[in-house]
């Protein structure tokens, strides 16, 4: 689905970046893994980025990555998370911004509610990670046949 902040997104991520290296110089971002009872990952689609995701997002000033990723997941899908999210991976994401790196964490025991945040998220999901939608991103299939199928963690996003 192609909606109006898909289109401008290419226009409008340079000035994000801009504002986010002078009040930021490095950032910081983090996505979370979390799988249901049938194996099933949770993946979310923006409404200003093609394809599916991890959900997930920046890390505010003051608040620590598992705050953050604790945060991002309830905003953006409706997941508490039960027990401390566990670091599974470190990246470095300079393909599309220098100085920006992602923690990929994994929630063990969540429980499901509505999402807090409206407006961003145009569609959360669950998938088997061998049969993930057409249109998941290259990062989001590079970090599940990580932590799936024993693929080499690689240090680039």
């Amino acid at each position: 689905m192609t909606t109006w902040r898909t289109r401008i997104e290419p226009f409008t991520r340079p000035l994000f970046f801009a504002v986010s290296r002078m009040s930021r110089g490095m950032t910081l971002g983090v996505r979370g893994v979390a799988v249901d009872g049938e194996g099933r990952v949770l993946l979310v689609k923006h409404t200003y980025l093609h394809g599916w995701w991890l959900p997930g997002g920046g890390v505010d000033r003051g608040e620590t990555t598992h705050q953050a990723v604790i945060r991002e997941l309830r905003e953006e899908a409706g997941l508490i998370a039960k027990a401390e999210p566990r670091l599974i991976s470190a990246h470095s994401n300079e393909r599309f911004f220098k100085g920006d790196h992602v923690l990929v964490f994994a929630i063990d025991a969540f429980d499901m509610t509505e999402r807090t945040s409206h407006g961003e998220i145009a569609e959360i999901g669950w998938f088997h990670p061998d049969a993930l939608p057409e249109d998941t991103t290259r990062a989001t299939r590079d970090r599940l046949a990580e932590i799936f199928n024993g693929a080499g963690a690689s240090p680039d996003w």
